[in-house]
């Protein structure tokens, strides 16, 4: 979860300016998510949906940054969705 304005908000709640804040991504990321994008045709809806299951994942691994490991997990699961 993430604060905002005293607020608790869930990550699946996050607005795009919340998503850029809180679900930023490293080099190795934004090459695993150009890639994701290219070869699942994801939407934009899609790309955010996937950035917010990113920030979860992260988040029960108590990591404070989104690594590729988590962008990577949450990848995992939409390729099974489209399946």
């Amino acid at each position: 979860m993430s604060w905002v304005a005293n607020t608790t908000v869930t990550n699946a709640e996050m607005g795009p300016a919340q998503v850029r804040d809180w679900c930023a991504l490293d080099a190795a990321g934004e090459g695993l998510m150009r890639a994701a994008m290219r070869q699942l045709q994801l939407s934009a809806r899609a790309y955010h949906r996937v950035l917010k299951l990113s920030r979860t994942i992260a988040d029960l691994a108590g990591a404070e940054r989104v690594a590729a490991s988590h962008l990577a997990e949450a990848l995992q699961y939409r390729a099974r969705e489209a399946a």
